[in-house]
């Protein structure tokens, strides 16, 4: 490994090459460098081959480039050859080599993607469809908690043929096209040698078996499409936008699999009185003058619909900002509480009685009504 050739420099490009430059160095040198098109030099032109797809895998993934570009081709992942990929080479072609992008470059010769391992065998056990699910709740709920009942489409195992999508009593057989392997070889002869290439059976897909005879109330598809009604629990502190994830409640594996799940994303309703910034609640409470220059206790109404009770002092101006600690939302699985915060706003009172009027006017008398204007110093 020590000494690696630069990846780069495999390929002829530079270390700015775009994906689209260094895709077309690549198919270059594959077709140069490919055995059957070095019928004289055969073992020298598999070890190039073999570096300019070893380099093209690492450079064309960005991750693995980022990686490569930072340690080099030794470090600290040791790229040789890249994720999952195998080589072997025989005279009558490719078995078992990850082609990867080398499937794009012969398509047109071959009519199909190469042999190997890159081909499944069997459609195996799959895992259900993940489902997504939006709920609407209200501020009160949100920050209290709540429990809904939901209802929704989802694939479920047909119960009357258990998902084996035959009808009961019979059995699948074995496909006569692939032979129960649920794959067709062919081997073709092109400009380059001969070229194994594989595909899956058209005649069971890839499954190795046909149904003669489908279950009649799935109608083969092993799968029934269901109305379905279950109850989540939303806890409290939950914010807008957050999800709530219930494993297994999704639409049903295949073969044994487990089944997907339910995300369910929560969307808040906005609220006249109430705001939440992080895990506090925010608010805005009008007071009269009096109450604002004299001083006054008032009632604050929490988010929990109780009220709790704090004096405001004398002289406060409007938009003074006090804060009730411990009663803001919770955190999600967590201890800790915000804060109540509410911002007082001073109300003007639109009419006044003749009374009223001649009060204000006897303080006015008192005060000074024009506010002092502090002014800056020719050098302030």
């Amino acid at each position: 490994m020590a000494d690696k050739r630069d990846y780069y420099e495999v390929l002829g490009v530079d270390k700015n090459a775009s994906d689209e430059e260094l895709k077309k160095a690549y198919r270059k040198l594959a077709k140069k460098y490919h055995p059957d098109a070095n019928p004289d030099n055969k073992k020298e032109a598999e070890a190039k081959f073999k570096e300019v797809n070893e380099a093209y895998e690492t450079l064309s993934d960005s991750q693995k480039r980022k990686m490569y570009d930072q340690f080099g081709p030794d470090g600290p992942q040791g790229f040789g050859g890249g994720q999952g990929g195998y080589y072997s080479y025989s005279g009558s072609g490719f078995d078992g080599f990850d082609m990867g992008d080398l499937g794009d470059i012969f398509s047109s010769f071959f009519g199909g993607g190469f042999g190997g391992r890159s081909s499944r065998q069997k459609s195996g056990p799959t895992k259900g469809a993940d489902l997504r699910y939006d709920v609407e709740i209200s501020f009160e709920e949100s920050f209290l908690g709540v429990e809904k009942e939901i209802s929704f489409n989802r694939e479920e195992t047909c119960e009357v043929c258990h998902g084996e999508k035959a009808k009961p009593g019979t059995n699948p057989v074995t496909c006569s096209t692939c032979n129960g392997t649920g794959q067709i070889r062919q081997v073709q002869t092109t400009i380059l040698g001969q070229m194994q290439t594989t595909r899956t059976c058209p005649n069971c897909h890839g499954e190795g078996k046909v149904i003669k005879e489908p279950c009649e109330h799935c109608r083969g598809k092993g799968k029934i499409r269901k109305l379905t009604k279950i109850k989540v629990k939303i806890p409290a502190g939950i914010d807008d936008n957050q999800t709530v994830i219930l494993r297994g409640e999704g639409s049903s594996g295949t073969k044994g699999a487990p089944n997907g799940d339910l995300y369910i994303t929560v969307h808040l309703k906005h609220h006249y009185l109430y705001k939440r910034k992080g895990n506090d609640v925010l608010c805005d409470i009008p007071i009269t003058i009096t109450q604002a220059s004299l001083g006054a206790d008032i009632e604050v109404p929490l988010v929990d619909g109780t009220k709790e009770k704090y004096r405001v002092p004398e002289g406060t101006q409007t938009g003074t900002k006090f804060r009730i600690r411990g009663k803001g939302f919770k955190g999600v699985n967590r201890s800790y509480q915000g804060d109540f915060i509410f911002t007082v706003v001073v109300n003007t009172p639109k009419k006044l009685t003749k009374e009223q009027r001649e009060l204000l006017e006897q303080l006015a008398k008192t005060m000074n009504e024009q506010p002092p204007i502090k002014k800056r110093g020719i050098f302030g």
